[in-house]
């Protein structure tokens, strides 16, 4: 049968009644516990039985109430339990945990019901995106040539092509598979974050940043045919891959190797606080993953436009410039100098690849600002100290030195505003910085590599589980 909804007021009082029933104070726990227990009573978690109430049906048993699962489930994470199993034993031995749960000490789920609550969170009847049985594998990563570069994407698809087609396309959060999961997350987490003040949705810098994931030391796969009985060694039959959704990516940061997926993920710069998650494969690009994550938040969220986009360089390319200005989003992205020519000339004057002009003396100029009315981006000479030109060999009769103004819309790359380059533009992007830290929190401090699962569904659980736990960890303590 369909489970109740239960009012957050309901939950506080049968907190209150079992705490007493079985004398238990939280007032005498360590200060750590006593600070989850705060928040976690303080949790509303009604909304999460008004959006499962679809994934039961009418005839059966009464289920567990959805909240208090997905309450257990929390805390399971805040505590550093790496598996449903030793969290159900737990639930047995610490009666603190089960009532600060929802449940009754001598009644708590058992671990079938957990994993049966799990499965309710996901739209999928499989546990993965693609088929465990697929062709060997063709596609892979090269490692860059210079240390601490990014490896070249791997999709025959470019990120003009890719932009094209998600800009046309439609995407509803009832029709993926962790659309059960990203409508609690944004229901009772990020828009209680906004209600707070934490995240400004009319002023969004949105940072973005992939981050390898890993979930076995090997690629694995076996043979279902018949082959090699036959002394057939390199077929092309279908193979049955365990993570199927999983492959070999280069880590830049640690210069290795990996097996797992990539996370990309969309955070607010100003608090920190996660917006977006997706998985890819580990081979899948940053500049591809951002696309895919951006136009689905996009949809899923539309009361929230960023207003500038913060990105590192393997997101520099024309197309995502173009995005930006269609977009009305001002974009802050480092500069890659391999997707940029050397030098190139304007009207008699040297342009390096970074988009900055040479003096004749072969001296880069000093960004002078832009001229937002005629579109210009201005820069000055090097020399110049208080207003005056101190070069020993002036190549302009002014005093102030020589001048040089370039039409930003001859590369609405290079030309940015604010200039590129500029305190202003350095302050800004500093904010990009706050992705790192975000996937820090998840990888090191909740410890999401900590279990070994084998399908998507769990690995998806688990990531949205610690973004819940970080905006719950901002609030106010009342």
């Amino acid at each position: 049968m369909k489970p109740v909804i239960e009012r957050h007021l309901d939950y506080r009082g049968s907190l209150t009644r079992r705490m007493q029933k079985y004398w238990i104070s939280w007032r005498s726990q360590p200060a750590s516990i006593r600070e989850i227990f705060l928040r976690f009573r303080n949790l509303d978690l009604s909304d999460v039985d008004r959006i499962m109430m679809d994934c039961y049906s009418v005839l059966g048993a009464e289920p567990r109430q959805p909240s208090c699962m997905m309450r257990s489930l929390l805390l399971m994470i805040v505590t550093k339990c790496p598996s449903i199993p030793l969290w159900v034993l737990t639930l047995h031995t610490a009666p603190f945990y089960a009532i600060l749960s929802g449940f009754d000490p001598k009644d708590v789920p058992g671990v079938g019901t957990f994993y049966d609550f799990l499965d309710r969170l996901w739209n999928l009847d499989s546990d993965n995106f693609s088929s465990h049985l697929k062709p060997p594998v063709t596609k892979k990563v090269k490692k860059p040539k210079i240390k601490g570069q990014k490896a070249e994407p791997v999709e025959k698809e470019s990120v003009g092509q890719l932009i094209d087609r998600l800009s046309g396309a439609i995407f509803r959060i009832n029709e993926e598979a962790y659309g059960i999961l990203f409508q609690i997350f944004r229901s009772c987490f990020l828009e209680e974050s906004i209600r707070q003040g934490k995240i400004k949705p009319d002023l969004i810098h949105m940072a973005g940043d992939g981050t390898p994931v890993v979930t076995a030391a090997r690629f694995r796969s076996h043979h279902v045919c018949n082959c090699r009985e036959n002394g057939i060694t390199d077929c092309s039959c279908n193979r049955y891959y365990p993570q199927p959704d999983c492959d070999i990516g280069w880590d830049s940061s640690r210069e290795r190797w990996f097996f797992g997926y990539d996370l990309y993920l969309l955070t607010d710069a100003d608090s920190g606080l996660p917006l977006f998650p997706l998985l890819h494969s580990a081979s899948k690009h940053d500049s591809h993953a951002f696309c895919e994550a951006f136009f689905r938040f996009r949809s899923f969220m539309p009361n929230l436009k960023p207003s500038s986009l913060l990105l590192d360089s393997a997101h520099d390319s024309m197309p995502m410039y173009q995005l930006c200005k269609k977009e009305d989003i001002m974009p802050f992205i480092d500069l890659n100098l391999r997707n940029t020519s050397k030098t190139s000339v304007y009207h008699g004057v040297t342009i390096g690849s970074d988009g900055v002009p040479f003096c004749t003396a072969g001296l880069k100029m000093k960004s002078n600002g832009n001229d937002l009315h005629r579109l210009y981006a201005k820069f000055r000479c090097p020399l110049n100290n208080g207003g005056v030109c101190t070069c020993e060999h002036p190549c302009s009769d002014s005093k102030f030195g020589r001048t040089c103004s370039i039409p930003m819309k001859t590369n609405i790359r290079l030309y940015t505003s604010p200039p590129r380059g500029s305190d202003e533009w350095k302050t800004m992007y500093n904010k990009r910085t706050s992705s790192e830290r975000c996937n820090k929190r998840i990888k090191m401090d909740s410890l999401l590599e900590l279990c070994r699962h084998r399908s998507t569904k769990l690995w998806y659980v688990r990531l949205y589980l610690i973004l819940m736990l970080q905006h719950l960890s901002r609030w106010k303590i009342l």
